[in-house]
């Protein structure tokens, strides 16, 4: 008890006795003294040893503490006094408590020595080391950024700055920058550019010509323009064209490209809605090869590989035969909507299913594509409906398998995605399907039969034939085209570099086995559904489709099933061009420098630069007929003659000033009152083409001067029409018969 309350005296005297002689309490620890909390480094170290002593058993006697005690005392008085004459040779309280604690180490190595054991002299000594230290990184610290007089330490610099603080114009910045280099900004821009420069010269005069022919671009061109009008002005009246008057339910008549109505609300007449169907003509080539991209991307190939899918899916040698049908090449939706369900749903081929990866916002995305795919036609769109349908049925079948395995395979979110984005896909699809049920309904004669299929059922030699319009084949297989019965529908070559590289993924890929052979079993079915009745008659492969699947009757050319032949082919060959690009990798890091040589570059290219190189075309662009001035000013309802499938197409086009309702249009089909009205008026100007007209409700009848040689038509104009109660009048070219 004595040694205790003499150490506590000890620690007392040291604490109040400061080299200023005010007695006040002393400051933190890193100011000149130590308050009574934390003590002073002597103090400190006294206080420690006592306590640490008491604990001890009994290893050191009292009058041993006693001593230890007055030699405290003895320290905190001369420390005093030292720290009062350093305070007058120096400002800077700092120093004075680096020397103090300094001091301190010494004390507490002699207290140590005087405990009686050199194992307790070491420990002591230890303490004041560290405490030593702990006093100069303190100071160090001071001097970097608080320290009053002393400058700061100049090896501070060579320390990590901190991290600036970017404000919202340098984060908007360097946001914009990471979005132009992103992949898929690349990708974007890459496919642009890249359609731009294949279907050259199609931008070249956007606005007079029109690729391959104008007569099916001519229809399309109008189905795009009057979508937007009558969006525009009216929409209950959509389906009820201004064409094939008096028909309703016209706008039915074949596939639509509703899906392409937004632009249809930019621009009115001719010159417009050629301008139109050219961007979207390219835009359409950049979609198909973006889309094979992602997907390709999505299931786990390389760029490179993905840039080969994409490039043989948009510009395979078969599609030039298909330039004049834009709901053909309007193809991009297909892939790019099969890529966002399987991002979607966390699946690869490449590394399977991945429940991490999946996304509920991807998923019901993709289902939006895959609607907006089906409003451009059904020509495309319905094998596309089945497709999805079939998947959607081969999932349920496997999580009714697995639910017991595996909980919440797909997750709630994601399934309530599935769950409405199929909604609307089927209510889409059954929207659309309406008007043409009623189509079917009231014109009995626009069903197909097999004998029409068999009419464009390709032979197996079309597999291997180019169409015309294919720059590097098109002149070599002339003599094939020759021997097909209808070659435009027939000429089914995907590409020699296409087959190479698929087969060549079959032995040598990223992809696992069992899939490559997924992948060359849907070839060879869609080969066999795309020579339609070629293949054994089609009795096992495109016979029963037609029968049972509602809709499919209604699809003419079993041909275009070579959509899904490409694709498929395409990610074959990704695959094959990934494992390649992967061995030149490896290649390349066993070099000295360890990175490719030109000549491996350029070897990783060299199939995207053959597959471009197959695809170039040679696609005419032929100038669309100038829009006679007659159609600017005529009111209908109207008939221009002469009238034929060919013929009417351009006229079509030529009503989109006004769209007032005219007998003319061009289809798949011609409805029988259409045959009637052509029929009546060969004869015309006479008393029952006029009266007959009359009752249909046509006010009047434009004849194209120029388009009568050759044609039914020839010579009309001249018979009389003074006892017919018919003006007749000149408006440029053209002749206006007023009824």
């Amino acid at each position: 008890m004595t040694a205790e309350k003499s150490g506590t005296t000890g620690r007392r005297s040291g604490a109040e006795t400061r080299a200023d002689g005010t007695g006040a309490k002393n400051p933190p620890d890193d100011a000149a003294g130590a308050g009574p909390g934390s003590g002073s480094p002597d103090e400190r170290a006294s206080g420690a040893d006592s306590s640490g002593e008491d604990d001890t058993a009994g290893t050191v006697t009292s009058a041993g503490k006693a001593k230890r005690t007055r030699k405290a005392r003895r320290t905190g008085a001369a420390k005093a006094a030292g720290a009062a004459s350093t305070a007058d040779k120096t400002s800077t309280a700092d120093k004075t408590s680096t020397a103090d604690k300094a001091g301190a180490g010494t004390d507490k190595a002699e207290a140590g020595t005087e405990a009686g054991t050199e194992a307790e002299a070491r420990d002591r000594a230890d303490a004041a080391k560290k405490d030593g230290d702990a006093a100069e990184k303190s100071d160090a610290a001071k001097q970097d950024g608080t320290g009053d007089d002393e400058p700061a330490d100049p090896w501070s610099a060579f320390g990590p700055a901190p991290e600036p603080v970017l404000g919202r114009p340098r984060r908007a910045v360097r946001a914009v920058g990471r979005f132009l280099v992103h992949e898929w900004t690349l990708a974007v821009v890459a496919a642009l550019a890249l359609a731009a420069a294949m279907t050259w010269p199609t931008l070249r005069y956007p606005r007079h010509t029109l690729p391959q022919d104008y007569w099916d671009p001519s229809l399309q061109a109008w189905q795009m323009a009057w979508s937007g009008h009558i969006l525009r002005t009216n929409p209950a009246q959509l389906w009820h064209s201004n064409t094939f008057y008096p028909e309703n339910w016209s706008f039915a008549f074949s596939d639509t490209l509703l899906g392409y109505a937004p632009a249809g609300l930019i621009g009115v007449g001719p010159e417009h809605a050629v301008l139109r169907y050219n961007i979207m003509f390219v835009l359409a080539h950049a979609l198909a090869a973006f889309g094979a991209y992602a997907l390709a991307r999505q299931l786990g190939a390389g760029r490179i590989g993905g840039a080969v899918a994409g490039a043989s899916f948009a510009y395979a040698p078969w599609l030039l035969a298909q330039a004049g049908h834009l709901h053909i090449i309007s193809n991009g939706g297909i892939p790019l909507a099969l890529a966002m369900l399987a991002r979607g749903h966390g699946w690869s081929l490449r590394y399977g299913y991945r429940p991490r990866r999946r996304h509920a916002g991807w998923a019901f995305a993709g289902w939006l594509v895959a609607a907006w795919q089906l409003s451009l036609g059904f020509g495309i769109g319905l094998p596309f409906a089945y497709m999805l349908a079939g998947v959607v049925l081969v999932s349920v079948v496997l999580w009714f398998v697995r639910r017991r395995k595996v909980k919440r395979p797909f997750g709630r979110r994601l399934f309530l995605a599935d769950v409405l984005g199929g909604l609307v896909f089927a209510a889409v699809g059954a929207a659309l399907a309406v008007p043409y049920f009623k189509v079917a309904e009231l014109h009995p004669n626009a069903e197909r039969t097999i004998g029409d299929i068999g009419l464009y059922s390709p032979p197996a030699s079309g597999f291997f034939t180019a169409p015309a319009e294919s720059r590097v084949w098109g002149g070599l297989h002339e003599g094939a085209r020759a021997v097909l019965p209808w070659h435009p529908e027939m000429t089914l070559l995907p590409g020699f570099v296409l087959y190479a590289l698929a087969a060549g993924g079959l032995f040598f890929s990223v992809w696992r086995v069992r899939h490559r052979i997924f992948l060359l079993a849907g070839v060879l079915v869609t080969m066999a559904l795309a020579m339609g009745t070629r293949f054994f008659g089609g009795r096992f492969t495109y016979v029963p489709l037609f029968d049972y699947l509602p809709g499919w009757s209604g699809l003419r050319t079993p041909g275009r099933m070579m959509l899904w032949t490409t694709l498929l082919l395409g990610l074959l060959a990704a695959g094959a061009v990934t494992a390649f690009c992967m061995r030149v990798r490896e290649l390349a890091a066993e070099r000295v420098p360890p990175w490719p040589g030109p000549w491996l570059r350029l070897a990783t290219l060299l199939p995207l630069a053959l597959v471009l190189v197959e695809g170039l075309n040679a696609t005419p662009q032929p100038v669309v007929p100038r829009q006679p001035a007659a159609l600017r000013t005529v009111d209908g309802p109207m008939l221009v003659l002469p009238s034929s499938q060919n013929l009417d197409q351009p006229v079509m086009l030529w009503s989109t000033d006004r769209f007032q309702p005219m007998v003319n249009g061009g289809s798949g089909f011609t409805p029988r009152s259409q045959a009637r009205i052509r029929e009546a008026t060969v004869s015309f100007p006479d008393y029952a083409s006029v009266d007959y007209l009359r009752q249909i409700g046509v006010k009047n009848v434009v004849v194209l001067r120029d388009e009568l040689e050759g044609t039914p038509w020839e010579g009309m104009l001249d018979r009389p029409v003074d006892a017919l109660g018919v003006a007749r009048e000149q408006v440029g070219e053209a002749v206006v018969f007023r009824l």
